[in-house]
């Protein structure tokens, strides 16, 4: 190999996607593939170790979301050896094609996944539905969704009106309802901000036995970049790929919102909305005991002096 070939620690931010795919193809030849599944489809497979995770994700999140410019599963690669399979997406498509179901297909008939002591099926949104949904390739996986669909049918969901655009492709025929798909999961996490009403909607549909719902309460609508942002996504993935992931051990993991500033924010708007003026105090209180945090330093002294003038007029 010479120096001047790409590796796991190559760049390739910002690259349009030919040249992306051409990179990526030669980083994963000696251990993997690349193969376009129809025009807006791309499966990417790098063979590791044992444990394989199989993501879904969007050419454009892949930019936006990784420095490098990789699909996230790479993160998994490389730091604990697991091998990857990217299903990559030009925009979101929930992986309605008929190209991907051919291709799950011929890993169902070539034991694909019987090569593996575990597997793990990840994506969040539009992708989150397809990891659930494609999951049934693999039974006996485990499935770490966020924010999933359940589906875009609108005989079962037409009061999401977020997607109305994708109501004209078919989410009745194969792979289909995603929470069906998951009965042959080990297990599934579902991760969801029950504020968001939407999306807890189409939570409320994952229910069943081997489904854990995962709450990330006044977090917001983008939770895969908030689990990166405050460095837990890949503790959570590898709690999954280890069979350790509970509520518990999410809860421990999710202790660092307390230093998060976006959540800090929203739970702050929340209770102001609420007038619950007590509750405001003690967070901004908490808040920047802890750290330099101007907007909370603020909101206290502005609440302390209308409790101590309340207090003096009561006393009057």
């Amino acid at each position: 190999m010479t120096d001047d070939m790409p590796t796991l620690e190559t760049s390739l931010v910002d690259l349009p996607r030919q040249d992306w795919l051409s990179l990526v193809e030669e980083i994963v030849d000696a251990d993997g593939y690349v193969e376009d599944l129809g025009k807006r489809h791309h499966a990417i497979l790098l063979e590791e170790g044992d444990t394989l995770l199989v993501t879904f994700e969007t050419l454009q999140g892949i930019q936006a979301l990784s420095d490098l410019g990789q699909p996230l599963g790479w993160e998994m690669v490389r730091a604990y050896g697991w091998s990857h399979l990217c299903l990559a997406s030009y925009g979101d498509t929930w992986f309605r094609e008929k190209a991907v179901y051919g291709y799950f297909d011929r890993l169902i008939d070539d034991g694909f996944f019987d090569d593996f002591e575990r597997v793990i099926f990840y994506g969040a949104g539009p992708c989150g539905y397809a990891a659930a949904a494609f999951s049934v390739a693999a039974p006996g996986a485990t499935v770490v969704a966020v924010q999933p669909q359940a589906t875009l049918d609108p005989r079962v969901t037409e009061w999401d009106d977020r997607f109305t655009d994708m109501r004209i492709e078919d989410f009745t025929s194969r792979y289909g309802y995603a929470p069906d798909m998951l009965d042959a999961a080990e297990q599934a996490f579902v991760f969801y901000d029950p504020r968001e009403t939407l999306d807890a909607m189409h939570a409320a549909l994952f229910t069943r036995p081997n489904v854990t719902k995962l709450r990330m309460r006044f977090m917001g609508d983008a939770l895969q970049t908030d689990m990166l942002d405050m460095e837990i996504w890949t503790d959570i993935l590898e709690a999954a790929g280890t069979g350790k992931l509970d509520e518990k051990r999410f809860a421990a993991l999710y202790r660092k919102r307390r230093d998060y500033r976006p959540y800090l924010r929203n739970l702050l708007a929340v209770l102001d909305m609420g007038e619950r003026e007590g509750l405001m105090e003690a967070l901004c209180a908490n808040v920047t005991s802890r750290m330099n945090a101007r907007k909370f330093a603020h909101v206290l002294r502005h609440l302390q002096r209308k409790r101590a003038t309340a207090e003096a007029e009561a006393k009057d």
